[in-house]
């Protein structure tokens, strides 16, 4: 018959402490998503109306329908991990014998067993365990962060189309009034049908374009409410926000790396690794077993404590070796996702420069005044109307490129940032 065991108090103690460790982590591990999750709107009706790019990520933060599902699979991966650090199930088991010339039963056996590894293997788990744990947090961050960066940048084109569409409504009102100007000289005769008629077609490509950046506006609010659980944000900011500009590259190098959640997590995994290089190198240890075991026989009765032990001949076989081949993985992957993260960062700071640059060859309140001395010059007669159309054209696209560049900048910022979500 198969031996079971059960721990007394005296050799439980440690282990259940153990035990009680892993639940406190567990719990304080998943208070701050727990607390995010808590955080609620206090705009009338679920919508939330702001100008301030950190209240929507406030909002996205504990509506977020993909963050919240990587919240609870970390809770549920969280608990796994304290589950495979508790004790064996007990076992009880009764058999009843039976012989020739004795009416009803001649005698029983009672075993009541548990069975334990040892001490030290529960202390070297609950270790490795923590660090796992670690790494778990640190992903929720990462992908917190993700996410987050996701709905700023969703602000800033917002900005970005809604700076275009005052830039597009201007050409438009300025295409209004030419074209009843010079529909009066062409009563007059001081002007052409073809004037006219251009004028007419600079106003169907720009109301061509007003359509299209109004899809574009409205399907980034669309999907900014998407990444709010469905619930509508009217986000009213039409001027990108203050952004400190990097005056030490090297110090934006060092605290992205040392605040980066994926590194983190790589690390925990790492240290992990090695600590089941440890967990592994005592699986040799024998498993105990201690139980108590009553026999009866007719009327006479037997009881007394059983000692055990499983000894791991064979389920032992080659762990250290894939412990120390995981380990070695684990390692190479941080030291990947550390130099990835580096490129990255002088990436971005490099295009941030380049960027910078670009926007600094523009110079904007130039280029409107311009734009207002050709109006004038047209609806003076001084230059004719193509010579406009082709100067002002040109006029427009560097402003909406500038628009565009400033865009590029703030997401560059906002991703060099991204740690401070």
């Amino acid at each position: 018959m198969k031996k079971y065991t059960i721990i007394p108090v005296f050799l439980l103690s440690a282990v259940l402490s153990l035990e009680a460790q892993d639940n406190g982590a567990v719990a304080t591990g998943l208070q701050a998503a727990d607390s995010l999750s808590a955080h609620s709107n206090d705009a009338a009706g679920g919508i939330l109306r702001t100008s301030d790019i950190e209240e929507v990520l406030s909002s996205i933060r504990s509506r977020n329908p993909e963050l919240e599902a990587v919240r609870q699979n970390t809770e549920a991966q969280a608990f796994q991990l304290k589950n495979e650090n508790i004790l064996e199930d007990p076992s009880i088991e009764y058999s009843s014998f039976y012989s020739g010339g004795v009416t009803g039963q001649s005698g029983s056996e009672l075993v009541v067993s548990q069975g334990f590894d040892f001490p030290t293997v529960y202390a070297a788990r609950h270790r490795k365990n923590e660090l796992s744990r670690s790494a778990l947090e640190s992903g929720l961050e990462n992908e917190s962060r993700r996410i987050l960066l996701d709905a700023k940048n969703l602000c800033l084109d917002i900005i970005m189309y809604r700076q275009i569409g005052d830039l597009l409504g201007m050409q438009s009102e300025i295409a209004d009034d030419l074209l009843s100007l010079y529909e009066q000289r062409l009563e007059s005769g001081d002007a052409s049908s073809l004037e006219v008629n251009k004028i007419r077609m600079e106003l169907m490509g720009l109301a061509t374009d007003v359509a299209a950046n109004n899809a574009a506006l409205d399907a980034a609010y669309r999907n900014l409410a998407s990444m709010n659980g469905g619930e509508e944000i009217i986000f009213e900011a039409d001027e990108f926000p203050l952004t400190e500009d990097v005056s030490d590259p090297e110090t934006a190098v060092e605290e992205y790396l040392a605040e980066d959640a994926s590194i983190m997590a790589a690390a925990s995994a790492a240290e992990a690794a090695r600590k089941e290089i440890s967990i592994s190198k005592q699986g040799w240890i024998p498993k105990l077993e201690i139980g108590y075991r009553r026999n009866t026989a007719i009327r006479d009765a037997e009881h007394g404590f059983l000692v055990g032990c499983s000894i791991p001949l064979f389920s032992n076989h080659k762990k250290v070796a894939m412990a120390k081949a995981q380990s070695t993985s684990a390692q190479s992957t941080l030291n990947y996702t550390r130099l990835n993260a580096e490129a990255q960062v002088r990436a971005i700071l490099n295009e941030m420069g380049q960027t910078k640059a670009a926007i600094d060859a523009y110079n904007e309140p130039l280029m409107r005044e311009t734009l207002d001395l050709l109006r004038q010059a047209v609806e003076g007669g001084e230059i004719s109307l193509i010579d406009y159309f082709v100067e002002a054209s040109g006029i427009y696209s560097s402003l909406t490129a500038c628009i565009t560049l400033q865009n590029s900048w703030h997401k560059l910022a906002a991703s060099l940032y991204r740690n401070r979500l």
